[in-house]
C-alpha cells in the first residue's frame, strides 16, 4: 500500500485504511466469500503466502470475532434497526424525543443500531498463516515462516494446528483441514509468458500443500494469471475436485491478468497417496476411467434440462445442464474441459479501474500495518552508506560540490 498518486484515488486503497485492513486485497477475499460462500461451515484454515497479512487479517475478523462484512452485513444491520424498532415499546417513544432535538428519529435508530452489533464468533476456530516474509501477528492466527515447497512444512503446520493432539509419528492422521487459501503471486517482471510460469510453480506447490492437509469436501482457492494454456490448470484441478470455477471479484483491476481459481469437494482418486516429496503424486499409478462406447452420429442426443431459481436477493439464476455433461468442447487428440468464469460483485461496487476525485477536506491516513521486512531495505541502506538518497553517491556529490 504505497503513497503514489494513483495509489491515492484508488478507491479500494484508501477504504482499506479507513476500515483498517492491512491490504486492498482483504476486498478481494470478501468479495469471494460473497459469491461463493467459502466460509460456511469452516473453521480450521491455512493462509498460504500470507505476508503482509490481509486474508488472515479477515478470517480472524471473520471466523474469530464473528463480524460479517458485504451484503451479509447490510443485511445483518438491517436486521438489527427493525428489530430495535419494532421491538423497542416505551424505549422507542424515548428515541423519538431524543431525535427530536438531535436530527430525526431515523438517523438516531440508525445510531442505536450500529452501536450494538450482534457478533457470532466460532468455536474451535485454528488459522495458520505461513509465508516467507515476516508478519505482524493478528488475534487468533499462528504465523509461521517457512517454505511451502519443503516437506519438512506440513508437519510444522500441523503441529501449529493441533500443538495438544498432534503425534509426529502419524502426522497425517491429525485433523484435518476446512479451506486452504493462497494470494501470492511472485514479483512480475513484465514478461507475460514468464509472469505466468513462475505464478504457475507456485500454484503448484500450494495445490501440493493442500491435498496433504485438506479434508474430504474441503475448499481450495488460490491466485492465477489467465494465460493460453490455463484450461490444462483446471483439467488437473478437475481431478481431485468436484466442482472448479474461476472468478475475478471486482476489487482486482480489469487489467491485471490475475483471477481466482474456486475449488469445492475435495475428492482424491482411489489410491492417490499426497505428499510434498512426489507432487501430485508422481509415480502413482491410479485406474484407468472406464471409456464409453462412441454414440452414432444418428442417435439423437438428449436435450439438455434448462431450469432457474429466485434468489433470497431477487436475481435469476439460470442452470443450462451439468458441466460434466457429453457435450463439452472437444479437440483434436482428446477432451477440453473449461471451467465456468463468474465475476464478483455488482455495479454497487467500487470500479478498481476507476480513479475517483478525492475530497477536499480528505486527510491522507498512514497504512495500518506498515511493511515489516521490504525488499528494498537493504537496497535503501547501501544506498544511504553510498551517499545518500536519489541515487547520489559520495563521489559524485563531492563533484558536485567543487
Amino acid at each position: 500500500m504505497g503513497k503514489s498518486s494513483k495509489d491515492k484515488r484508488d478507491a479500494y486503497y484508501r477504504l482499506a485504511k479507513e476500515e483498517g485492513w492491512r491490504a486492498r486485497s482483504a476486498y478481494k477475499l470478501l468479495q469471494l466469500d460473497e459469491e461463493f460462500n467459502l466460509f460456511e461451515g469452516v473453521t480450521r484454515v491455512v493462509d498460504l503466502c500470507a505476508a503482509p497479512g490481509s486474508w488472515s487479517q479477515v478470517l480472524s475478523r471473520v471466523l474469530i470475532k464473528g463480524e460479517k462484512f458485504g451484503r451479509a452485513g447490510w443485511q445483518d444491520k438491517q436486521k438489527n434497526m427493525r428489530d430495535y424498532v419494532l421491538g423497542g415499546g416505551g424505549e422507542k417513544e424515548e428515541v423519538k424525543e431524543e431525535g427530536k432535538e438531535e436530527g430525526g428519529v431515523e438517523g438516531e435508530v440508525e445510531k442505536k443500531a450500529e452501536e450494538t452489533p450482534k457478533l457470532t464468533p466460532r468455536e474451535g476456530v485454528r488459522i495458520v498463516a505461513i509465508d516467507l516474509q515476516p508478519m505482524s501477528p493478528l488475534d487468533g492466527v499462528t504465523t509461521m515462516r517457512a517454505d511451502i515447497t519443503h516437506p519438512s512444512t506440513i508437519p510444522l503446520m500441523l503441529k501449529a494446528l493441533d500443538p495438544d493432539t498432534y503425534s509426529p509419528s502419524s502426522p497425517l492422521n491429525s485433523s484435518p483441514v476446512d479451506l486452504v487459501i493462497s494470494d501470492g503471486a511472485p514479483d512480475v517482471t513484465g514478461l507475460h509468458d514468464l509472469d505466468i510460469y513462475v505464478q504457475s510453480q507456485l500454484l503448484w506447490a500450494a495445490l501440493n500443500l493442500a491435498l496433504c492437509v485438506l479434508k474430504p469436501g474441503g475448499k481450495f482457492v488460490a491466485k492465477i494469471f489467465r494465460g493460453k494454456d490455463v484450461d490444462l490448470l483446471f483439467a488437473q484441478l478437475k481431478i481431485v475436485f468436484e466442482r472448479v470455477r474461476v472468478a475475478k471479484p471486482r476489487s482486482s483491476r480489469a487489467s491485471s491478468i490475475e483471477a481466482f481459481v474456486v475449488c469445492e469437494g475435495f475428492c482424491p482418486p482411489e489410491g492417490f497417496m499426497p505428499s510434498l516429496e512426489r507432487p501430485l503424486g508422481a509415480g502413482t499409478v491410479l485406474p484407468e476411467p472406464v471409456r464409453e462406447e462412441p454414440v452414432s452420429s444418428d442417435a439423437k442426443k438428449p436435450e439438455k434440462k434448462v431450469t432457474s431459481r429466485v434468489r433470497e436477493d431477487g436475481a435469476i439464476e439460470i442452470d443450462l445442464g451439468d458441466e460434466t455433461d457429453d457435450e463439452d468442447d472437444i479437440e483434436e487428440g482428446g477432451r477440453r474441459w473449461i471451467a465456468p468464469f463468474l465475476a464478483c460483485g455488482d455495479l454497487s461496487a467500487y470500479d478498481a479501474d476507476a480513479t475517483y476525485h478525492l475530497p477536499k477536506d480528505r486527510v491522507s491516513l498512514d497504512p495500518v500495518q506498515p511493511p515489516t521486512a521490504p525488499p528494498y531495505k537493504r537496497a535503501l541502506e547501501m544506498r544511504k552508506l553510498a551517499g545518500g538518497a536519489y541515487g547520489k553517491t559520495k563521489g559524485r556529490a563531492e563533484k558536485a560540490a567543487s
